[in-house]
């Protein structure tokens, strides 16, 4: 038997990998792959919170805030420092990489509007972190990603509360709740792409075959748009999906994907776009990509110029 289908034999049947030298080049790759998303994806969605924190209405909503975005970077350590232990550059990937080679959502390069967005942000996209971060927590056979994941599960259900909370408080005045449903448009089929494209366009199936995950692409999004949809109506929000009793499923009411006016963060929901275009969307990066990296690594710049000058 090859190497690989013994270590797949052992994961189907619940075996733990703790250490680089149970894993075969397959499942390393796989891994690497999936902790460098997750940790850019975590550290890359502090900037935008930034943009308006201090908008917040007071001084307990502001102290939130702060602590969501600290949850947020102490998440992005966990991958990093997994990475590290996996043999990556960790410095390197964090300081050197160039801001369109960061693998965060798309979503992530645009900042924030107003304060009511932040917590739409919260309430759709860190439930989409909540989605594919509980389907590892619960199916993951890495080890040590599991046992960090017990602490993520629980944070990102309180981000998600919050955002929830931020949501139901502003849909008590027109002028909020206006605010609401703008970053809902916005904001809705953005969380819906996080889990990637449709499972009959996936090539690669490592992370599913070695368990890094359990869930397809498509019944992650059908578990997010569970518990979303139910919770966006029961505040009066409108979303572009819908419960079919036929299908026993939710489906999405307007092309997905379609293209994106970026410029104005609106949906050109009568222009159907295919995952490659969305993906060419992905790779081009949004308006606030290079601004928002740099804030992440002008530190480091920094401190370096300096030891420059006083050497």
């Amino acid at each position: 038997m090859k190497e690989a289908e013994v270590l797949l034999e052992k994961v189907r049947n619940g075996f733990i990998v703790e250490r680089m030298e149970d894993m075969n080049d397959e499942y390393l790759k796989a891994l690497k792959q999936t902790l460098a998303i997750v940790g850019d994806t975590e550290l890359l969605s502090v900037p935008p919170l930034l943009t308006v924190y201090d908008q917040a209405p007071n001084l307990n909503y502001k102290i939130t805030a702060l602590a969501v975005m600290q949850d947020e970077i102490g998440h992005a350590h966990i991958a990093y420092r997994l990475l590290e232990d996996l043999g990556e550059d960790v410095d390197e990937m964090l300081y050197r990489r160039p801001a369109n080679r960061w693998k965060n959502p798309y979503a992530f390069d645009f900042k924030l509007d107003n304060w009511v967005e932040l917590g739409v942000f919260n309430g759709l996209f860190d439930r989409s972190g909540y989605t594919l971060l509980g389907d590892a927590y619960e199916h993951t056979s890495y080890g040590p990603w599991k046992r960090a994941l017990v602490k993520v599960d629980k944070e990102e259900l309180f981000h998600l509360r919050n955002g929830e909370i931020i949501m139901r408080n502003a849909m008590k005045k027109p002028e909020t709740a206006k605010q609401v449903q703008d970053a809902v448009d916005w904001m809705f089929l953005m969380a819906l792409e996080f889990f990637g494209v449709a499972d009959n366009l996936k090539s690669r199936s490592a992370q599913l075959d070695y368990r890094l995950k359990g869930r397809t692409n498509d019944e992650l999004r059908q578990k997010w748009l569970s518990t979303a949809v139910p919770f966006c109506e029961s505040i009066g929000i409108r979303v572009p999906a819908h419960y079919d009793e036929d299908q026993s499923k939710y489906v999405i009411d307007v092309p997905f994907p379609c293209k994106f006016d970026a410029e104005n963060k609106k949906w050109l929901t009568d222009q159907p776009d295919t995952w490659e275009g969305a993906i060419e969307r992905f790779k081009q990066r949004g308006p606030q990509n290079k601004e928002f990296v740099a804030r992440i690594q002008k530190g480091v710049w920094e401190f370096e110029q300096m030891r420059a000058e006083e050497a």
